[in-house]
């Protein structure tokens, strides 16, 4: 871990800026409210755990600038109008009913990780004025160009990408060792790499997917959708752009060139998380190792799956395995245990983190690893003090450790994770506090096989009894 010191001082925030392709300093346009906008889903399809995995780098991010700043305006869109929506449409369910209950399997699978929602959650087809506008302009300006009326590509609308000398930027590369956009027909193309901006209507797809357009009715390309919904809720120029690896090309490359070219400042800086693998393997439709959310939540407990996705540092490619999830439920459990161990000394104030280790992680481009570290650290001592019977270090101790997992989203008993247990936790401990019952009446009988014997069974179902001064008490081992 490094220290971020600069000429603002040590303890400044640092994100990986992409296009800078190094570790910058964070300063935002605003101090008092942060702007962040990330491409959300296409909801041609439910998500998978990638998407996930996603949306959790940039909801710990959120909460990390809120916890500095105190505000953050954050922009997730809907793509909602797509070629792949489109694709996946049926006589049945139509692609606007497609998305929306799609949509819908989207905001479930990420309220159920403690995903907040976004200050705004513009869906595509909401801006549409807003995009023409935009690629009125680009024409005007001499970056795009209608294809040829009566031609077979007649209506689209595309970007000239040799009018834009810094186009291939972001993930620099040169013009001629780009492939060709594969976006629309290139038969209307000055160059095979110019991107639609607007797709004229076809007749094979669905009236009520177009617009009327100075082109004539046709939908918006997926490139300036992003363009125009973030100046349309951040402005010309906002701090941080995210998204995944994947979409750096050509996707984030064309939005820059597209903004940039109609004048905007566009984003100042570039975050994208890490892709997922499964057991070494890409994950892949056609590999079989698709992991939808779904499944994975069906599986396990949601704190476990935001704690698993969470625990490997946002920009690294996650593997994930059976083992993930038992390392981070085993994790969990360190913790709860500890929180509930102090909890029956008496309540636990907060802790502020002020610019101690863990602050020193977040601030080294989201070290969420290194942050669970001290945390883990923080359990350790404080069970040593309860051990010894230092009750008051250790409640300053699960005093912190609440307030840092907190800031996480993963303080195992904050009420939002109370549903998560499972309706079968209360006749779990009313099952278990029977058995406790039964094994105090047989050692107060003297009667020592049989409370060994109501002991072992307890343990041999994998929990742990604690006896103490106030009692005994049970937790999952």
């Amino acid at each position: 871990m490094t220290d971020a010191v600069t000429a603002e001082g040590r303890g400044a925030l640092q994100l990986y800026d992409t296009r800078a392709q190094q570790l910058r300093v964070f300063t935002p346009l605003d101090p008092g409210n942060v702007t962040v906008y990330v491409c959300g889903p296409t909801v041609q399809s439910g998500p998978h755990i990638g998407h996930l995995r996603g949306a959790l780098a940039f909801d710990i991010l959120r909460r990390w600038l809120t916890q500095r700043h105190g505000r953050v305006t954050f922009v997730r869109n809907v793509t909602d109008i797509d070629d792949k929506v489109l694709a996946n449409a049926t006589d049945s369910e139509p692609w606007w009913a497609l998305a929306y209950r799609v949509e819908r399997e989207f905001a479930a699978a990420y309220a159920a990780i403690g995903i907040l929602p976004p200050t705004y959650e513009p869906r595509a087809t909401g801006s549409i004025p807003q995009m023409i506008a935009l690629i009125d302009q680009l024409i005007s300006a001499g970056h795009a160009y209608a294809a040829e009326p009566g031609s077979d590509a007649a209506g689209d609308v595309y970007f000239d990408v040799r009018s834009w000398t810094a186009y291939g930027e972001l993930t620099r590369q040169s013009i001629d060792d780009m492939a060709p956009a594969v976006d629309a027909d290139p038969r209307g193309k000055r160059d095979v790499r110019d991107f639609a901006l607007w797709k004229g209507a076809k007749p094979d797809e669905p009236g009520d997917a177009t617009w009327d357009s100075p082109w004539g009715r046709g939908r918006p390309g997926w490139h300036i959708e992003c363009s125009a919904m973030a100046r349309r809720y951040l402005g010309d120029q906002f701090d941080i752009h995210g998204g995944g690896l994947d979409l750096r090309f050509p996707h984030h490359e064309n939005e820059l060139a597209q903004s940039s070219a109609a004048g905007d400042g566009f984003a100042r800086y570039w975050v994208h998380n890490g892709l997922v693998t499964v057991e070494g393997q890409k994950m892949s439709k056609s590999l079989g190792n698709f992991v939808l959310a779904r499944d994975v939540l069906d599986e396990h407990d949601p704190l476990v799956v935001r704690y698993a996705l969470a625990a490997a540092h946002y920009r690294s490619n996650l593997d994930l395995s059976p083992k993930s999830f038992d390392e981070a439920e085993a994790a969990l459990d360190r913790i709860r245990t500890f929180l509930e161990r102090v909890g029956r000394h008496g309540d636990y104030g907060r802790f502020s983190y002020g610019n101690d280790a863990f602050a020193a992680a977040m601030d080294d481009d989201l070290g969420v690893p290194q942050a669970l570290a001290v945390v883990h650290e923080r359990v350790r001592e404080g069970n040593t003090a309860l051990d010894a019977g230092d009750t008051e270090t250790a409640r300053a101790l699960a005093g912190e450790v609440a307030t840092l997992t907190g800031i996480l989203g993963l303080n195992p008993l904050d009420p939002q994770w109370a549903s998560s247990s499972g309706a079968e936790a209360p006749a779990l401990d009313a099952l278990l506090q029977e058995l406790i019952e039964q094994r105090a009446r047989a050692r107060a009988e003297k009667d020592w096989a049989a409370a060994d014997r109501i002991r072992d069974a307890i343990a041999a179902a994998g929990v742990t009894l604690e006896d103490g001064p106030d009692g005994t008490h049970w937790s999952i081992a």
